[in-house]
């Protein structure tokens, strides 16, 4: 099987479904029984005992939902999250506030508007992460002569040939026709170990006289001496996969405006929270979080 062939199955949506859905009818009728609820359970006083009640039906019901695992469910969470924290923020500004003296006054003020900010942050983020925007991989033509042409661009000032080594060959070694992929390292450090290793794995070696503008002058300078159809970028230490361009350019000729793609990228050495935590490895790293439903909430 090629990697054409693999990508074209991977994106035909075979294999078994992977979410318990909660149906659509129990969908809309939690919204219109939240709707009914929700200014009554956010304005009710309640004593001690009754939101201790509250809060235990609250976290016992969160639970039951959260056997449904899907989008639907999701949205109906951050709902119920959304339902308690303007309780509490209503709790605070009608029932906790004093006035009898300017000063407290003023830090009881400043404290309210630090958690009114809090939920205003929010609102936004899951507002900002409600409907992620999947996209799908658009599949390359089977006539490889309508593949565009790609100069690929692997910009280094500093960094070491055994850092950037491992990143030019498996730019090199990208699943692409060999007339229409062109590898470029562009040494702002001018090297000659760095030229000497471009010339035996055959990529291209660019330089400039100078290093004004830095990365960018960098860039704009490979711009002047290139001519591919597109250019893509990698950092010093980006080690792409074989596929990457498949999976990447055939977006360009479905749809004539897209001007740039940003995929995701995957990191070797564990964060902070997966080196320290212990079942740190089990929990989504900033990574996942940033360019799972950030970046696709972002894209919609």
């Amino acid at each position: 099987m090629t990697i054409t062939q693999a990508v074209r199955r991977l994106t035909t949506g075979a294999g078994p479904a992977l979410e318990n859905r909660m149906p659509r009818w129990a969908l809309y009728l939690c919204v219109v029984l939240g709707m009914l609820i929700a200014i009554p359970v956010i304005v009710a006083p309640f004593d001690l005992y009754q939101q201790m009640v509250f809060g235990a039906v609250i976290f016992i019901g969160a639970l039951v939902m959260n056997r449904w695992r899907g989008h639907n469910m999701t949205i109906a969470l951050s709902v119920l999250s959304v339902l308690v924290s303007t309780r509490y923020l209503y709790w605070r500004v009608t029932e906790t506030l004093s006035f009898d003296h300017w000063f407290g006054a003023l830090l009881g003020i400043g404290l309210v508007m630090a958690e009114f900010y809090a939920w205003v942050i929010l609102l936004l983020g899951y507002f900002q992460t409600a409907l992620p925007l999947d996209r799908k991989i658009e599949i390359l033509p089977d006539d490889v002569s309508l593949w565009p042409t790609v100069d690929v661009y692997i910009p280094t000032y500093n960094e070491g040939l055994e850092i950037v080594g491992d990143t030019i060959l498996a730019a090199a070694n990208i699943d692409y026709p060999a007339g229409k992929l062109r590898v470029h390292v562009l040494d702002d450090g001018r090297r000659p170990e760095f030229r000497e290793f471009a010339r035996k794995v055959g990529v291209n070696y660019i330089v400039r006289p100078d290093n004004t503008h830095a990365k960018a002058g960098n860039l704009n300078n490979a711009l002047t001496v290139t001519d591919g159809e597109l250019i893509c970028v990698f950092d010093a230490d980006h080690v792409p996969t074989r596929a990457f361009l498949q999976m990447t350019v055939g977006g360009f000729l479905s749809d004539p405006k897209l001007s740039m793609v940003q995929t995701p990228h995957h990191f070797y050495s564990p964060d902070p929270f997966e080196r320290n935590i212990r079942g740190g490895d089990a929990i989504p790293n900033e990574g996942d979080l940033f360019y799972g439903p950030v970046q696709k909430g972002n894209d919609l």
